[in-house]
């Protein structure tokens, strides 16, 4: 029986735009393999952009007529939504969606692809957007994902733990500190993230501190950079800001002013 995910999400910019968003947990037996399910209801008089920051995992999602598999992306997520809509999302754990398909991660990095051309049966894709209940809709997919019978290899769950190591400890900001931590060279870090994961780990080390720094400023918009530069393992402040704006689409003191005014 899966239970709603209480937890606020990281890496969402809007943050106002987060009232349609519901998050589930998956069932026990799916949750080596899952995150968690996330749905999104919108009925708008006007036209809303959501955006946010992607992280290293992969999403099955389910809309009508536009269902797809979306691989780990470089950049930021942007979509406006208008009228009214929903779309069913399973987010899969870094490194877990090669259990589903039996090949290498990268193939889908950076891709949105139709959902039929990545898996051979999408019939529960119209018995699961028929369910109006989000509880009958996740399970559903649950059925389909179990039908595939996925095994939890020791590879995919050390590149799980090293990513989950990365994103919950903020002091990890270089590739060696990994290499050193879980007793593996940097060639053989490489080649697992390569297979099972979709990015290099200097991407997930890079993504993560700069969601962090979004999270931060969205709490505390008056922020010193300087020390959140130093914080995040940067160099100097330039390089921060240089990469926040990229990523992001504003520097750190627009996007802190973008919020103190939501």
């Amino acid at each position: 029986m899966v239970k709603v995910k209480h937890e606020k999400p990281r890496g969402v910019l809007n943050v106002r735009e987060t009232d349609g968003l519901r998050r589930y947990w998956p069932s026990d037996d799916l949750a080596p393999f899952i995150e968690h399910y996330w749905i999104v209801r919108w009925n708008l008089a006007e036209p809303q952009t959501v955006e946010t920051l992607p992280h290293p995992s992969v999403h099955m999602v389910l809309e009508r007529n536009r269902s797809q598999v979306g691989g780990v992306m470089h950049g930021r997520f942007s979509r406006t939504l208008e009228g009214e809509g929903r779309v069913i999302g399973t987010k899969f754990r870094p490194g877990a969606f090669r259990a589903f398909v039996g090949r290498a991660v990268i193939a889908f990095s950076d891709r949105r692809i139709p959902l039929h051309q990545v898996f051979d049966s999408i019939a529960f894709e119209r018995e699961a957007l028929a369910q109006d209940d989000d509880t009958s809709a996740i399970a559903v997919i649950e059925m389909f994902l179990r039908a595939r019978h996925p095994v939890a290899s020791e590879s995919m769950l050390l590149a799980g733990r090293i990513v989950a190591r990365v994103a919950e400890n903020r002091d990890i900001t270089r590739v060696e500190q990994l290499t050193s931590a879980f007793a593996i060279t940097t060639r053989q870090l490489q080649r697992l993230f390569r297979e099972y994961v979709g990015v290099t780990p200097k991407w997930v080390i890079q993504r993560y501190r700069l969601i962090e720094a979004a999270d931060r400023l969205a709490s505390a918009p008056l922020a010193d950079f300087s020390r959140l530069a130093l914080d995040l393992g940067y160099s100097d402040q330039a390089h921060f800001i240089r990469d926040f704006r990229k990523l992001v689409g504003r520097p750190p003191a627009g996007y802190a002013r973008s919020i103190q005014r939501n």
